[in-house]
């Protein structure tokens, strides 16, 4: 069986040679024909609604570049090399660090934001809008100063909607 990888050489091969003349004869798409299976390194980018991002990387050993494709079928290819190639994928849910420690409060500026932790203890995740803290209920300050535990889509979908009326800039 043979497996044909399609690659450019252009990157590599240009910061290695001397003349601009050289350079411009590698600059085809080149195949290599394989008679085995290869192993790659994949990089898994994962983009969450809370601006939260992960890596995995992964190494596979491809017998068939279809089933290859067609295993990452859901995943949009960003780069393509000839060991390594890298997807990304949007998630439309909250990432697990924040299932496990989000919490949504204000900055020192009043704006909404996620924590990994407690506001004003831990990172901040992703920030969202300005809060005019004057318009709201004095629970509603303190619930933001002690922080909201988020732990689903569903809640960090409804703090945004709770607090969006209470944004000085509306859009």
């Amino acid at each position: 069986m043979y497996v044909f990888l399609f690659y450019t050489f252009e990157d590599k091969v240009k910061a290695n040679l001397p003349s601009q003349t050289n350079q411009e004869n590698y600059a085809e798409v080149e195949a290599q024909t394989v008679t085995g299976p290869i192993t790659v390194e994949v990089y898994l980018h994962r983009n969450y609604l809370d601006g939260n991002q992960s890596e995995e990387v992964v190494y596979e050993t491809i017998w068939s570049m279809e089933d290859f494709w067609s295993h990452y079928a859901d995943w949009q290819l960003v780069d393509q090399e000839v060991n390594k190639v890298i997807f990304e994928q949007d998630i439309d849910d909250i990432s697990p660090a924040s299932k496990i420690n989000g919490f949504f409060g204000l900055t020192e500026e009043g704006i909404l934001t996620i924590f990994n932790g407690r506001p004003h203890e831990d990172e901040v995740i992703q920030s969202f809008f300005q809060i005019d803290t004057n318009k709201l209920e004095s629970g509603l300050v303190e619930e933001l100063t002690k922080g909201i535990r988020v732990q689903s889509k569903q809640e960090y979908t409804e703090v945004l909607e709770r607090y969006k009326p209470y944004t000085t800039n509306k859009e």
